[in-house]
């Protein structure tokens, strides 16, 4: 068999040459194709290389952007605290046109195209959302801000010792429409997504949502203030407060023990101070009434709406507040617009903002000793428990001075709203008023101290000294909140309560701060001096039951009840000088949407709790 080539014989030499000439052509079409691929490979890469730098232009941009923004932000916030409105609206102004420049960037040709691209383009889309709501938050809250900050600067708003309650109420507009813009971007915020890469991007989308929720709370604590403040300073008429000092080296419910009380006056937003008196004063045969059969089961056998020592038991302010006014009303015949509770560490933050003052008798009472002097030292200069008139008399001329020195124009305002502003943060400033309208807006600020009556996760530690003597000054707390997953209806939860006793050496307290009056005589013998008697109370999320309360890691008593729709689990504990009682509380609670709370009672101390409850969404 024989086999032939495909290729036709032929005998004609131009037809080799046709052959060759065929072989030639493709030989060059090849070399061309693979020309075209090359260049066409070449040229896609100098369009990836260009939309890479474009990006990155871009990029660094918008990271410019930002940060220049950021810069006039800061800068506006501090014209603004120092009163310079027309650098604040021009740093404002600046703020703006950053945030738009950034925005600009993040919504470019390349950085969009990317940002649709599957995981490649999340941290890109998380960059764009970033830039939405910084150019929100520029335009729509600091801009009206700083635009408004001729009335609510510090030196403007509070002048000559006079709060501008007009100019206050005439903001209260557009402060609310700039509160309503900061809640709304910083739901925006919270809502910016993960991105799936990219750290800084990550943690630009963190700090940014923590900005803005603080942002949006202090705004809307600012907006309530605008709506409260100018009814209850005085503008529509005077106003009077019963002002109750709270000696909390004797721990109340409230924070400390009424040690003493004025009368605080507000007329179209200018304070005065009626002379203040101790507590002792509130002497008549006052005559008990019912706060609500809740309250009457749990305090009524201490006569709470009668005795003024146990008036506070209760961490919810306003049944104390109720009682003060009641108590005056009987003892004076006048029936004051609210009620005002403040401590010795609050006045040493207004001392910090206003300078020392002087006593009458020549000593100097600063923010470093005002504390120590009217909890520790007070007691050993007037150790004889059957003549406190001297010491009463001491706490009333500091507690006198110091009203004095912030019912006159001070140096600083910015400063003392400032050390305000902290105090009230920490609880050490409480508020309430008998006009239902005014209340329920109190009740939406930090200054109301009120147990809610919602469902979300809570726990109130609330200390009560049952001695009967003022060690609570040496008192220190930590307290710490767990909670499982949200997964089913129910979850385990514990509070750990850590109380120690600071307290080294007795020797020179007199009786009245370590002795043992409180205590039940048949053991009050075994007792050493300097003990504290505590009844620890957990106020604990709606509808959470016990499954039992450890001290020391050994069962102990708990006495249960209700307050306001929580369980309350109530033990009592000594703690001898220079040791320390751990409370662990064991709970089963629902699995309730919303952060956990954890309210601290103000105290000498300042403990920071420790909270690992996860946010259920049902």
């Amino acid at each position: 068999m024989r086999f032939f080539s495909r290729r036709r014989f032929n005998d004609d030499p131009a037809d080799d040459d046709a052959i060759l000439t065929d072989e030639g052509d493709d030989d060059e079409r090849r070399w061309f194709q693979r020309r075209e691929v090359v260049w066409g490979a070449l040229a896609a890469l100098l369009i990836v290389v260009a939309f890479g730098c474009w990006l990155g232009l871009r990029a660094q941009q918008a990271k410019s952007a930002l940060e220049q923004a950021r810069h006039s932000a800061q800068q506006t916030k501090d014209a603004l605290l120092q009163g310079n409105t027309k650098d604040a609206s021009r740093f404002a102004a600046d703020a703006q046109s950053h945030a738009q420049a950034a925005r600009d960037a993040t919504h470019s040709v390349p950085w969009s195209i990317v940002s649709v691209v599957p995981w490649l383009g999340s941290p890109f889309k998380t960059g764009q959302q970033i830039s939405d709501v910084v150019l929100g938050l520029a335009a729509d809250v600091l801009k009206p801000v700083a635009d408004a900050g001729t009335t609510i600067a510090p030196d403007q708003l509070l002048a000559n010792g006079r709060l501008d309650v007009q100019a206050l109420r005439k903001e209260e507009p557009a402060l609310r429409e700039i509160a309503a813009n900061a809640a709304r971007l910083d739901a925006a915020a919270q809502a910016i997504a993960v991105p799936s890469y990219l750290s800084a991007v990550d943690g630009a989308r963190t700090q940014l949502q923590a900005q803005a929720t603080d942002i949006s709370r202090l705004l809307g604590d600012t907006a309530l203030a605008a709506q409260l403040a100018p009814s209850m300073l005085g503008a529509d008429g005077p106003r009077s407060y019963f002002m109750g000092f709270q000696t909390n080296a004797e721990a109340r419910g409230t924070g400390g023990l009424l040690g003493g009380f004025g009368i605080l006056r507000f007329d179209d937003g200018k304070p005065s101070v009626d002379s203040l008196g101790p507590n002792t004063e509130l002497d008549k045969k006052f005559t008990p009434f019912s706060i609500n059969p809740e309250f009457d089961e749990q305090y009524g056998f201490t006569n709470p709406t009668t005795d003024s020592r146990n008036s506070n038991q209760s961490s919810h302010f306003p049944y104390a507040a109720q009682i003060w006014k009641s108590l005056w009303s009987q003892q004076t015949g006048m029936n004051v617009d609210g009620v005002i509770a403040i401590d010795p560490v609050a006045l040493s933050y207004i001392l910090g903002a206003t300078g020392p003052v002087t006593l009458p008798g020549g000593e100097t009472v600063t923010k470093d000793n005002v504390v120590e002097l009217t909890e520790s030292t007070v007691y050993a200069r007037f150790p004889d428990p059957a003549d406190q008139s001297g010491r009463k008399q001491y706490l009333q001329d500091i507690a006198t001075e110091v009203v004095k020195k912030i019912t006159k124009p001070v140096e600083s305002p910015r400063k003392l709203l400032n050390a305000l502003g902290r105090a009230v943060s920490e609880r050490r400033i409480a508020v309430w008023s008998s006009n239902p309208a005014d209340q329920k807006l109190l009740e939406e600020t930090p200054l109301a101290h009120v147990i809610p009556d919602d469902p979300a996760p809570y726990a109130d530690v609330v200390i009560n000294n049952l001695g009967g003597n003022k060690m609570d000054y040496y008192l220190d707390r930590q307290i710490e909140y767990v909670a499982d997953g949200c997964d089913g209806d129910k979850r385990n939860s514990t509070v750990t309560v850590r109380l120690t006793n600071t307290l080294k050496d007795t020797a020179g307290l007199p009786d009245y701060v370590a002795g043992r009056l409180g205590f039940f005589p048949e053991f009050a013998g075994d007792i050493p001096r300097g003990t504290m008697l505590t009844s620890v109370r957990l106020l604990a999320t709606q509808g959470a039951e016990v499954n039992g309360v450890l001290v020391n890691g050994k069962r102990t008593r708990v006495f249960g009840s209700t307050e306001r729709g929580h369980p309350s689990f109530e033990s009592q504990v000594a703690i001898p000088p220079g040791q320390t009682v751990e409370l662990t509380f064991r709970l089963t609670e629902p699995n309730s949407p919303g952060a956990a709370r954890v309210p601290v009672q103000p105290l000498a101390d300042h403990p920071t709790p420790k909270v690992s409850v996860p946010v259920c969404s049902k």
